[in-house]
């Protein structure tokens, strides 16, 4: 690790677009025989279908692409895409063909809602939105509202009117494309946030941050090569499949494996581990939790080696249990949507069950105080990363149109996580909570304020407060504490449960609907009435 640190010296030139400096770079390796025959893109459906591209084919492709943005579209560079599309192939030649175009993608999951949508799109100003048949219903119901959109791209076999057809473009498009000349901090992509306190916000990350920042990650936490077969299983709306399913894995010239699989399934993950070649697995401890409830012996994995897990801290048990039915650790990680890997449990470094490791190389982490002060081994505190004098390149760049949040993440010399952790005697760090009120569950995060609007919306409650509850396979789960009107307070409480549950998913996304939930007479509140979300959490992990 220390020589770790001390060898990483990324360089950060003037100019950097990672289609035209990585990935085509890769092609070049390729034609020069100097790189194994491993596909840059390895997609399976599960029903026999696959999809194998060399960096040479994906090159080809992402042109055609880049062409469909530029000519059909008419997208110059600066102008914004939302992205909604599940695994298929063509998430990736899109995301290729934004950084061929400078165009700036926003990736979203396919459980956005029409409300979820119309917001993205009229906070984004986006020119273009790419999506497929099922969401397609959804963005028609609000585009008359968004006056920025512009064109509607439909990945689909059939036609829709109102859209263009994607697959119908890329079959004529020229495949002859230059490469726009974009500087390390333009921006590259805008991911938005859960939205804790209100709207999520709309994080922009430089061509720079991921794609230079994310080298780290690639080399010394995933451990990869150009040899290595490399399965991530993230959401493609989320960062972390831009992490782990682009930049890490390109960066190394290594093979990025997907699976369709719509809806997660243990027995098809096993079964895959059983029979691909995959040699490096990513997943989050959600659904490490899941596998280790199953008996792992009667599987195979001859080609796994190393295993890493993100987007929450992992139970010590899971970690043993994984260890004892496949006898490799899991290297827990720990980063955000607006930054790289802050800390990882790196190659060669001893494994701490429940500790995320280590900072990562490029980042100067501390745990500090509310004056901004660096607390010693054993004190908790903020975790955080230094930015003055020299503000780190693989930061993200600003909450895009919002400066002054953007200035409310820096204290003192430090970019401010929000998330408090301690660092012990050998330099581990351990996550200690959310300085928030973020309820991660599953993967997915999940801002308290949406859902407690969501319900509020409808008439049987007077107000409610959203916090997270624990629970053993998810991890934690939205439970919402509710005040009811008088005219619903005599009604059957588990009719009325369940008719703000459906509500919920309807209004919101289903993901975020409170599996949980207690009628309460009042809710504890501060001297200025802000409701005391803090005191509902530590009651109910109490229990």
């Amino acid at each position: 690790y220390e020589a770790i640190q001390q060898q990483y010296r990324p360089e950060v030139p003037q100019y950097f677009n990672f289609a035209r400096d990585v990935l085509d770079r890769w092609t070049e390796v390729e034609k020069e025989g100097k790189k194994t025959k491993n596909p840059a893109l390895w997609w399976v459906d599960g029903a026999g279908e696959e999809v194998r591209w060399s960096f040479e084919e994906l090159g080809v492709l992402s042109r055609k692409v880049a062409n469909v943005l530029s000519d059909a579209c008419s997208l110059q560079q600066g102008d914004r895409v939302v992205l909604i599309l599940p695994r298929v192939p063509e998430w990736w030649l899109v995301n290729v063909a934004c950084m061929r175009t400078g165009t700036v993608l926003i990736p979203g999951t396919q459980q956005l809602t029409a409300k979820d949508i119309l917001h993205r799109l009229q906070k984004s100003k986006a020119k273009c939105i790419i999506t497929d048949d099922a969401v397609a219903p959804a963005v028609d119901s609000v585009g008359a509202e968004c006056q920025s959109l512009k064109f509607k791209l439909l990945v689909s076999e059939g036609h829709r009117e109102g859209w263009l057809n994607f697959k119908d473009l890329l079959k004529n498009a020229s495949s002859d494309h230059h490469c726009v000349a974009t500087k390390c901090q333009d921006p590259m992509a805008i991911y938005f946030t859960s939205g804790t306190t209100g709207s999520p916000k709309m994080t922009e990350h430089s061509h720079s941050s991921y794609g230079i920042g994310l080298t780290a990650s690639g080399r010394y936490w995933l451990d990869l090569t150009s040899s290595d077969v490399f399965w991530n299983t993230s959401d493609t709306g989320w960062a972390k499949s831009a992490w782990s399913s682009i930049f890490s894995p390109w960066i190394q010239g290594a093979c990025v494996f997907v699976h369709q699989m719509p809806h997660f399934n243990p027995s098809i993950v096993f079964e895959t581990l059983s029979r691909f070649p995959i040699t490096v697995f990513c997943s989050p401890p959600t659904a490490y939790r899941m596998f280790v409830q199953h008996k792992l012996s009667s599987y195979t994995f001859r080609s796994l080696r190393h295993c890493v897990s993100a987007g929450e801290p992992i139970n010590p048990e899971v970690m043993q249990e994984w260890k004892a039915q496949t006898g490799l650790d899991i290297h827990e990680g720990y980063g955000q949507t607006e930054t790289v890997l802050i800390c990882g449990n790196f190659k060669g470094m001893k494994i701490k069950p429940g500790s995320m490791g280590k900072p990562s190389p490029g980042y100067d982490v501390k745990i500090i105080d509310e004056k901004s002060n660096t607390l010693p081994p054993g004190k908790e505190g903020d975790i955080a990363i230094r930015v003055k004098p020299t503000r780190s390149r693989f930061l993200f760049t600003c909450y895009a149109d919002d400066p002054e949040k953007t200035e409310a993440t820096v204290r003192g010399d430090f970019y401010v996580t929000g998330d408090r952790g301690i660092m012990d005697e050998e330099g581990y760090f351990w996550f200690v909570g959310r300085a928030d009120d973020v309820i991660n569950s599953a993967g997915y995060r999940i801002g308290p304020f949406e859902v407690e609007s969501a319900l509020v919306e409808h008439p049987a409650v007077v107000e409610s407060a959203v916090v997270s509850s624990p629970d053993p396979i998810r991890g934690e789960v939205v439970k919402a504490f509710v005040v009811l009107t008088s005219d619903y307070a005599s009604h059957d409480p588990a009719k009325v449960m369940k008719e703000l549950q459906d509500h919920v998913k309807k209004v919101t996304a289903p993901y975020k609907y409170p599996r949980k939930m207690e009628f309460v007479q009042q809710l504890p509140k501060t001297i200025s009435g802000k409701i005391r979300r803090n005191e509902l959490r530590q009651k109910e992990w109490r229990k």
